[in-house]
């Protein structure tokens, strides 16, 4: 609290910034009386040893301790902006190690892409990124940043993960938009590999959360179709390309007529986690 001074009838308050000053003023000054002139020998030693020493010390001991006081502050201060710059350096190293890390996932998705064009090397191609889709957990429906600026028409079959994904059902100058074989409404003509035996893939939403599609109408008299065989596109298909591998097995069931087999399938491609693919740029001769 600052000292107060009342001059007739007014107050004024000494600022304590003011009060310290004078106060070491007078502590200099006691100090240079004491050592240079005898005013505090004979009867003032003891009024010195008693008020002026100790309030010398006191002084003193102020003094240090707000030298201690400031010199831990910049120490404080220099630690603050220390730690603000590491933090900024952190920040910095952080997000270049995320675009080390995605440019890493980029190019195992761009090598796998390129594997896999070089099974299908009979048919022109293009990649194409993901750039939109429809609502849910999967790619059911999506959108491609390809169009017939590109080359891109519709029916033209798109693959990823080493099998078929679904066909271009809408294109315009710089997108397209695909639908997947997982979807409800998708239907493809589908032959076991190992057997040539036709039969009919459904999409299914409801059953794909479980990680599979369906196949139905399989005429299998013979028993040759098992479980794990793989299911690919069929050359009577109208819509796609033969031999593109859809999927695997993964239960068998006899229909109520005796006649034909249905189960599961469990497709090739992981419908939930894609970013880029390839679309075939060859029609099915027939595709009307």
């Amino acid at each position: 609290m600052s000292p107060v001074i009342k001059r007739r009838g007014e107050v004024f308050t000494l600022p304590s910034k003011y009060l310290l000053f004078i106060l070491t003023f007078i502590c200099i000054g006691t100090i240079f009386v004491t050592f240079n002139t005898s005013a505090f020998t004979g009867p003032l030693n003891s009024f010195a040893g008693v008020f002026v020493v100790p309030f010398q010390k006191g002084i003193t001991t102020v003094g240090t301790f707000l030298q201690d006081t400031t010199d831990k502050l910049s120490s404080i201060t220099q630690l603050l902006d220390e730690n603000e710059k590491l933090k900024e350096q952190i920040d910095e190293l952080t997000i270049a190690n995320t675009n080390l890390e995605q440019e890493k996932y980029e190019l195992t998705e761009l090598r796998n892409l390129y594997e896999l064009g070089s099974l299908y090397e009979d048919y022109q191609k293009t990649g194409a990124r993901i750039i939109a889709k429809d609502a849910g957990n999967w790619y059911h429906a999506f959108v491609i940043d390809k169009g017939s600026d590109d080359g891109i028409q519709i029916d033209m079959n798109v693959i990823a993960d080493g099998g078929l994904v679904g066909r271009v059902i809408d294109v315009g100058p710089d997108w397209a938009k695909v639908q997947s074989i997982i979807a409800d409404n998708a239907s493809v003509s589908g032959m076991v590999l190992s057997s040539s035996d036709n039969l009919i893939v459904s999409g299914d939403l409801e059953q794909y959360r479980q990680g599979y599609i369906t196949f139905s109408k399989l005429v299998d008299d013979a028993d040759k179709v098992s479980i794990g065989d793989k299911i690919v596109t069929s050359n009577i298909s109208d819509k796609y390309l033969p031999g593109i591998l859809i999927g695997y097995i993964s239960t068998i069931d006899d229909d109520s007529n005796n006649l034909t087999k249905s189960g599961k399938i469990t497709p090739a491609v992981d419908f939930e986690h894609m970013n880029m693919v390839i679309v075939l740029l060859d029609l099915k001769k027939n595709a009307h």
